[in-house]
């Protein structure tokens, strides 16, 4: 009897595999072409996607992403000749996918951040850029974060969100940078005296280019000097720091070696109308008010 009852069960096991090796083929058949038509697009996909101009780095995980949407697809449709219920499969992954996104929302921020920087291309690599109170070299930039090497050696890393969002000043996108340096001489110096000695001084320093060439501008009256701008332009936005301090030095022995004074603030008082023992009891208290040329 258990001999029976043992035929019979192998009987209707092999029944079902035959009934299900049509399906089971099908399947197969179905994962195979999709692989296939992987394996003969992906080359192009990915040519395509490096003669857009993106990056190698995003043009790979496009690729990887591509992959990954064939497969997922072939993988439905070789699940329904199974029997599978695929909307319920479905349904279970967006709940899953939801869940993981709520989690990870931070992540995913900066990640789309990342395609968006990659697509727009504000910066690249090598780059000195200015993003809030940072300035240096952008050394890498990944899908998640850029890192950027300022002067100072240090190694920061900025979220991409945070770029997106703020303002970002890029100083090698266009090549030629001007450099500009304030300098304040006295009002009873000559303008021009002041320019010409500091244009023989800056047009020979290291990196300054002969065109555009440098000027110097008043930029203001202040309220103890006439300012003015030191104007160079330079062709490596590397330089720029250097140059500022090279710039501010060369200017003020210009003005010194001239004889033009360049002025500390100070300020100028007026008594007119003050009698003579509130002026006398000014003086005495502060010494310093008779080393000025106020006017009594």
């Amino acid at each position: 009897m258990q001999k029976v009852l043992a035929n019979l069960q192998i009987d209707q096991l092999v029944t079902l595999v035959v009934a299900w090796l049509p399906s089971l083929f099908a399947a197969i058949l179905i994962f195979i072409l999709f692989w296939a038509l992987y394996r003969v697009t992906a080359g192009a996909v990915r040519a395509v996607l490096l003669k857009s101009g993106l990056q190698p780095s995003l043009s790979e995980m496009l690729v990887n992403i591509y992959r990954m949407v064939v497969f997922v697809f072939g993988g439905v449709m070789a699940a329904a000749q199974l029997g599978i219920d695929v909307a319920a499969a479905l349904a279970g992954l967006g709940v899953v996918g939801l869940t993981i996104g709520f989690a990870a929302k931070d992540s995913l921020t900066n990640t789309i951040a990342g395609f968006l920087i990659f697509w727009d291309k504000p910066f690249q690599v090598g780059d000195w850029i200015e993003l809030s109170d940072q300035y240096g070299k952008v050394s890498e930039i990944t899908m998640r974060t850029t890192r950027i090497r300022t002067r100072r050696n240090t190694y920061v890393v900025v979220p991409n969100h945070k770029i997106i969002e703020d303002v970002l000043v890029n100083h090698s996108k266009h090549g030629e940078n001007r450099v500009d340096v304030h300098v304040g001489i006295a009002y009873k110096e000559s303008i021009d005296d002041a320019r010409a000695a500091i244009l023989a001084a800056v047009s020979s320093l290291p990196d300054v280019l002969p065109t555009p060439g440098p000027d110097v501008v008043v930029s203001g009256l202040g309220g103890s000097s006439v300012d003015l701008s030191v104007r160079v332009w330079i062709g490596n936005a590397e330089r720029e720091t250097p140059v500022y301090y090279s710039v501010v030095e060369a200017s003020k022995k210009a003005l010194d070696k001239a004889g033009i004074e360049i002025p500390f603030p100070h300020l100028q008082l007026f008594w007119d109308g003050l009698s003579d023992d509130v002026v006398e009891k000014a003086v005495t208290r502060f010494p310093l008010l008779t080393n000025g040329n106020a006017a009594n």
